[in-house]
């Protein structure tokens, strides 16, 4: 059974989203232009305007993320920040890999769009899933620990690529950064 044919619209949405995420990751939002996005995608710019009816609508969509985080309710608590970590890692690198992880980290740091954007993905993605196992009292403080280790990491290992850091295998560096996670879910603060 064949994968089903994606519809002209489709394919033009698709082809608009690739060139752009494609732009705004090696130029960033501010020196990315519709224009030049819609020559990459051979089309004409009025028709990124069609579908996106803005630049900021269409990074919105270009940098729309699901993280598909862990259902930590269902992992024993003393596993919790070792499947965390290794969740964040195979995002990055593993078969969840995808570049729009790296869009949005580069772009958050010049772009308070993009800023804000990474701020929803962790209040709506990385809170809500730490609700099921943090107290509530807690959650802030915890959430925003374990988002400044994973943020951190992904800036030195895939963007900055510090030595050191950038070529250890990722099990190791599941190792060395899992205890830390585990502390930030369920330790003395």
């Amino acid at each position: 059974m064949s994968a089903p044919t994606l519809r002209k619209s489709d394919r033009t949405r698709q082809a608009i989203l690739v060139a752009a995420r494609a732009h705004f990751a090696e130029r960033g939002y501010d020196r990315s232009s519709i224009r030049a996005i819609a020559a990459t995608a051979s089309i004409d710019p009025a028709l990124v305007i069609r579908y996106f009816t803005s630049k900021e609508q269409l990074f919105a969509a270009a940098v729309d993320i699901d993280l598909r985080l862990p259902q930590l309710a269902s992992v024993a608590k003393e596993r919790r920040g070792r499947v965390l970590t290794e969740h964040f890692i195979a995002r990055w690198e593993g078969e969840l890999n995808d570049d729009v992880l790296t869009l949005l980290l580069r772009s958050a740091v010049t772009n308070e769009q993009a800023a804000e954007r990474l701020r929803d993905v962790f209040r709506e993605q990385v809170v809500g899933t730490l609700r099921e196992v943090v107290p509530p009292e807690e959650l802030s403080r915890r959430a925003a620990l374990i988002a400044s280790q994973m943020l951190g990491l992904a800036l030195t290992r895939y963007l900055l690529r510090v030595p050191g850091l950038a070529e250890r295998p990722a099990q190791e560096v599941v190792n060395d950064i899992a205890p830390t996670i585990q502390r930030y879910l369920v330790g003395a603060l």
